[in-house]
């Protein structure tokens, strides 16, 4: 089954979708307006999820379907946001069937910040690392004509849909954890047809946290490092992906910036194209079952940890890009330590 290119909308500009809780604690879901600061209330919609499988039912484009249900209700997007209201921009009514996953070492960046985690263990004059084969690997490969087979590229597991925070809310430190830090990267988001078609709902702002700490150690402890709590949106972007964007990572403590760059995505940037990432993800017939959903992070180009950063609870976290509107917001919260978990015979 294949639909429609998705459209931009009417407006002439990128349609984006927020999901929300209203006053009355009831969700909903809004197409945001051009001045990127209201929505308008869809009709009907309580969530992305509802309005992607109508879209796949009738065979048309998500935003024809998200046009049809807009109204002219305006909902003030910002205070929502203050209210902490903003739900992530897709999720699924049963959290276990939204698979979170992951890949690293997609951009010019990336490999020079995963390097030196690899000299600050081993030392600047130790072997190539496993990271830099894999990203040139990539480099040479990452990106087929279309029609033909690239090179697969790394992948890890980071969750499922009770992984993800949502936008404003706190990401917590485990008391076991090393660390904890940002990676400001790009997600897509899709969901599984009724014959295990993928379908790409859109894309949206992710925070890919993770324990940078323990991934140093040994990149063997990558599978460890990466499970961890992550935030994405707070919009979804419907349609194609610029070629080039251009965002800013940013660290927050005590009301003042402590670090700041500014990362390069977009398959501009990338050393892999989105649809050899795709290929490499759903050809395993268990990542095609009808009615799931999946949160794909491609990879960040930067990294607080790379440039010497410590970070500590009650760090807050900013990624921003223009395509995705208002930035995405975490704040650091440790958690109490659990102690040893034992297992019960039964």
């Amino acid at each position: 089954m294949r639909l429609p290119r998705t459209e931009n909308s009417k407006m002439g500009v990128p349609m984006r979708l927020v999901q929300y809780t209203d006053a009355a604690d009831k969700r909903a879901v809004g197409v945001v307006t051009r001045d990127g600061d209201h929505l308008h209330r869809l009709a009907g919609v309580t969530s992305v999820f509802e309005l992607a499988n109508r879209a796949i039912a009738t065979e048309t484009s998500l935003s024809e379907v998200a046009l049809k249900a807009a109204t002219d209700e305006i909902v003030d997007y910002d205070a929502l946001l203050n209210a902490g209201r903003v739900l992530p921009p897709v999720d699924h009514p049963e959290p276990a069937r939204m698979l979170v996953t992951g890949t690293g070492l997609t951009h010019i960046g990336s490999a020079s910040a995963r390097n030196k985690m690899h000299q600050l263990t081993h030392g600047e004059d130790a072997d190539e690392s496993d990271s830099m084969k894999i990203f040139k690997m990539g480099i040479t490969g990452g990106k087929p004509a279309p029609g033909e087979l690239g090179v697969q590229p790394e992948w890890f597991f980071k969750g499922v849909g009770t992984c993800i925070v949502r936008p404003g809310a706190a990401l917590p430190l485990p008391a076991f954890a090393l660390a904890g830090a940002e990676e400001a990267e790009i997600v897509g988001l899709y969901i599984i047809g009724p014959d295990g078609t993928p379908f790409r709902i859109g894309y949206a702002l992710g925070n890919e946290y993770s324990d940078h700490v323990t991934e140093a150690r040994n990149y063997l402890y990558l599978a460890h490092s990466k499970l961890r709590a992550c935030s994405i949106g707070p919009e979804l972007l419907v349609g194609d992906l610029p070629h080039e964007i251009r965002g800013t990572s940013r660290i927050h403590r005590g009301g003042a910036v402590l670090w700041e760059e500014e990362f390069l995505s977009g398959e501009k940037h990338m050393s892999h194209s989105i649809a050899n990432l795709e290929h490499h993800h759903f050809r395993y017939q268990l990542h095609r079952r009808p009615g799931d959903l999946h949160a794909y992070f491609f990879g960040a180009a930067v990294m607080s940890f790379a440039s010497g950063v410590v970070t500590q609870a009650g760090d807050e976290y900013e990624m921003s890009a223009s395509v995705f509107g208002k930035p995405l917001r975490n704040r650091m919260e440790e958690v109490p330590d659990e102690g040893l978990v034992t297992v019960s015979a039964l």
